[in-house]
């Protein structure tokens, strides 16, 4: 099982091997220059975009397999209304035309508006983009990295990259999402086989809720 052989090395290793990745494999540094491009407050690309690429590169499949669409965080806390993120949607529909799956951009500073109504709970008001990737339903899903204008990739991982190095859905039980890492962990066994999900405890005593380590964070070195 030679795709597992990263899972245990050092966490600086890990996100070297992603920042290469990011600049070799198929289309995604493209997107990363894109959307430095559009200069957006706060602006990450998370979540699958880059931890399905890990798995389809370590598993020698073709670039973006499974990757429904790229999605984008940015967050204006000064244009929170609808019509202020849906001219960033329109732009972005623009700016990414013609590439290989769509983007899906949203302002972390307006989702508390949205989504108790979307989810039937309630979500915080978030400071920054960041505190959004703290909050996916699957820990392994919690990353995002930027292109900073020194052409540097920037890594935000806060539970650390073992699990998606390791091939494991493990849940965060940050926000009661159970359904959301059941549904996913669901779609993701079926287009990578080699995964293996945890599930969901009914009852989660507090050691079992993860802490978000905003130190972990990392810039690439040319």
């Amino acid at each position: 099982m030679t795709y597992l052989k990263f899972a245990d090395a050092d966490i600086d290793e890990q996100a070297a091997l992603i920042f290469k990745m990011c600049r070799e494999f198929g289309p995604l540094y493209d997107y990363f220059a894109r959307l430095r491009a559009m200069d957006l407050p706060d602006a990450w690309i998370v979540s699958g975009a880059i931890y399905n690429n890990v798995w389809n590169y370590l598993t020698e499949r073709p670039p973006m397999h499974g990757v429904k669409d790229v999605d984008i965080f940015y967050h204006d806390a000064g244009a929170t209304t609808y019509d202020d993120e849906d001219k960033i949607i329109n732009d972005a529909e623009a700016v990414f035309a013609g590439m290989q799956v769509p983007v899906e951009v949203r302002n972390q500073a307006r989702v508390h508006l949205w989504y108790p109504a979307h989810f039937g709970f309630e979500y915080p008001k978030l400071d920054h983009s960041r505190e959004a990737i703290d909050r996916f339903a699957c820990t392994t899903h919690s990353v995002g990295m930027r292109l900073n204008n020194k052409d540097q990739f920037e890594l935000y991982a806060p539970f650390g990259l073992r699990e998606i190095f390791a091939f494991n859905l493990v849940p965060n039980y940050n926000l009661p999402n159970k359904e959301t890492h059941l549904n996913k962990g669901e779609r993701l066994c079926a287009l990578w086989p080699e995964l293996k999900m945890e599930p969901w405890a009914d009852e989660v005593p507090a050691d079992l809720v993860p802490q978000p380590d905003m130190s972990l964070q990392f810039v690439e070195h040319h």
